[in-house]
């Protein structure tokens, strides 16, 4: 196979029978200022249009230090939150003409690293990351280089700029309300400790439950991952372990929400939430929850907001400025089916 070879300068200054300082004068926007004729800046124009040239992205930002590229790693782009986030992301940073580039680090702080570290090769201006680390150590030598924003996960008590979701507030409004109808048990799946949404998660589910006058029985609380397997399995332990379905039941996520709707309706058991029989809540929510027979009230996290405000703390970095509010902490919504 013949390799292909990239439109330059050269190529474009010979088809235009002119030399490479004016080719490159002209295609620079520069040809007024070396008074260059218009004839020659149009036929220099024309030449590079017919023959497909673009600028070495790379030469340029060399030269003027700057890439014009935001990374954003994040764990997975089938997770419906961070693909929101990252849709409007790109949206934001295309409008102010800047490329976003995106890479997912699986939850795993190795395939994290080298994501990070394809971005920065890269050069990119600056980095969002929501980071499965427990340390900001590696973020913070980074910061040497090139600014870092934290996006959704707040890593260990990192000073570095955050935006997220106050997501113990909203949860702890969410399961104390559904507590006061009369349960005497409230379960709870969740993913990694290790990450700080795991922890506002569950701390919110605590304190609504207090709030509640119930005592939170250690129990009730089950952990994997995020996967929607987990959710799947957990549902399994709990209803073999109870012989029967639970009161209530909370997922800390729409992909373990999944799973046990998976459990649910491979063991017919989907009924019990028609009849509300079991009362089934969630962080995270999706629309197609409002076209289901069922009862499943979620909380949702405002996405376009986290992604703007992550966007326009991201420009200010970049610019050098030093942004009012370095941290930022967004309200989450309830959405109430169970009470339609």
């Amino acid at each position: 196979m013949e390799k292909r070879k990239r439109t330059t300068i050269a190529d474009i200054a010979k088809l235009a029978g002119v030399s490479k300082t004016t080719a490159s004068m002209v295609l620079n926007g520069r040809a007024s200022t070396f008074r260059i004729k218009e004839e020659t800046r149009l036929r220099v124009l024309e030449v590079a249009r017919e023959n497909h040239y673009s600028p070495n992205v790379h030469a340029k930002s060399l030269q003027a230090s700057r890439s014009d590229a935001i990374g954003l790693v994040i764990p997975d782009l089938t997770n419906f939150g961070f693909a929101s986030i990252a849709r409007e992301l790109e949206r934001l940073c295309r409008e102010s003409g800047l490329q976003l580039l995106i890479a997912c680090s699986e939850d795993d702080p190795a395939v994290e690293k080298k994501a990070v570290e394809g971005l920065v090769r890269r050069q990119v201006d600056a980095l969002i990351v929501a980071s499965s680390e427990t340390g900001d150590e590696y973020y913070q030598s980074l910061t040497k280089q090139l600014p870092v924003i934290q996006l959704d996960r707040h890593i260990g008590q990192s000073v570095l700029p955050l935006v997220l979701t106050d997501a113990a507030r909203a949860t702890a409004d969410l399961i104390e309300s559904i507590a006061k109808e009369g349960l005497s048990e409230f379960y709870y799946f969740g993913g990694q400790l290790e990450l700080s949404p795991s922890r506002h998660r569950l701390a919110g589910f605590e304190l609504g439950l207090k709030r509640a006058g119930i005592e939170t029985k250690p129990e009730w609380i089950r952990h994997r991952d995020y996967q929607t397997a987990s959710g799947y399995l957990m549902m399994q332990s709990l209803h073999q372990d109870l012989g029967r379905l639970p009161q209530a039941l909370f997922t800390a996520s729409y992909t373990l929400l999944e799973g046990v709707l998976r459990y649910l309706k491979d063991h017919e058991c989907l009924n019990a939430l028609v009849d509300k029989e079991m009362r089934l809540a969630t962080f995270d929510n999706h629309d197609l929850l409002d076209c289901l027979p069922l009862n499943i009230d979620s909380i949702a996290q405002n996405n376009q907001q986290l992604a703007k405000t992550c966007f326009e703390l991201t420009l200010s970095l970049i610019n050098e400025k030093s942004p009012a509010i370095s941290s930022v902490v967004l309200d989450a919504d309830i959405f109430w089916r169970s009470k339609k």
